[in-house]
């Protein structure tokens, strides 16, 4: 088991933060939520800190990765949630596992 620092722990919150600000319809990925909080190239620990609160009130089905894919899916009820959220919130695909991130991106810090 992985140990987390207190700075991961606070950076945990500002990612569930920023994800809980993610406007219905719009994703966002990995890479820009690092970004934003000033941790660039830190979206694999982006990943980490939500991989916990799946299932919960977060709006975690709108993160994917920075190729739109839905990479986080595994970590839902079963391997269609994710997809079916999305879809039913208008977001579009342009594979069966990848949205249309030009059509929906929403980058944390712009306004919607």
């Amino acid at each position: 088991m992985q140990e987390h620092s207190d700075s991961d722990e606070s950076f945990f919150e500002r990612v569930r933060t920023v994800v809980a600000q993610i406007p219905a319809g719009r994703v966002t990925t990995y890479g820009d939520i690092a970004a934003h909080l000033g941790r660039r190239g830190a979206a694999r620990i982006v990943g980490w800190a939500l991989k916990d609160a799946v299932g919960g009130d977060l709006p975690c089905h709108r993160v994917v990765n920075r190729n739109g894919v839905l990479t986080g899916r595994r970590h839902f009820e079963t391997p269609y949630v994710m997809e079916e959220r999305l879809r039913s919130e208008g977001v579009t695909f342009v594979a069966e596992d990848q949205v249309d991130l030009d059509a929906h991106r929403w980058r944390p810090g712009e306004a919607e």
